[in-house]
């Protein structure tokens, strides 16, 4: 079975927070940052199997702290753990104060996503290797989230069937 490191699908995004990115609250737009989020998950993603991929699910977004347009946000994201065809992709999100250098963690993600073939059909993704107690930690836990993912979405599936496919001016 092919093999990859976790740091050959590690990839980093820096961004500067610009007034059009923020809020009432004169903070970054939380869907903006998950825009960010998706977007480099995707990438490490396909580096991790050089193939087209597409998002299955975002797991988690969890919003730890403000980040505010004197901040530079940085995104790190990285392949923890593997299923046949599936991937599971974490992101940190740490914000660094321009003035004062002041680090701070402002939000953590996980994802999952689907490696494709040319013909669009899920294709086996080689197994990851992790090498630093980070990597090694979200790989041993990788498991774990991939069955809470697996029931969760056995549940989204059911409560569906429930819902209406119509909208009420129709």
């Amino acid at each position: 079975m092919e093999q990859r490191f976790v740091k050959e699908s590690r990839v980093y995004k820096t961004s500067r927070i610009f007034p059009t990115d923020v809020n009432n609250h004169n903070t970054l737009f939380g869907g903006k940052l998950m825009a960010y989020i998706d977007d480099i998950a995707s990438i490490s993603a396909s580096k991790h199997c050089r193939r087209s991929v597409v998002t299955a699910s975002t797991d988690s977004v969890d919003f730890l702290s403000p980040i505010r347009p004197t901040d530079s946000v940085c995104l790190e994201s990285f392949v923890t753990w593997t299923g046949k065809s599936s991937m599971e992709v974490f992101v940190k999100v740490i914000t660094e104060d321009l003035k004062t250098a002041e680090r701070t963690i402002a939000a953590t993600s996980f994802l999952t996503f689907v490696a494709l073939d040319d013909n669009k059909k899920p294709v086996r993704v080689p197994m990851v290797i992790p090498e630093t107690e980070e990597e090694r930690r979200l790989n041993e836990t990788g498991n774990k989230r991939a069955e809470m993912r697996r029931r969760r979405r056995e549940e989204s599936k059911e409560f569906s069937d429930h819902l209406t496919v119509t909208f009420p001016w129709e």
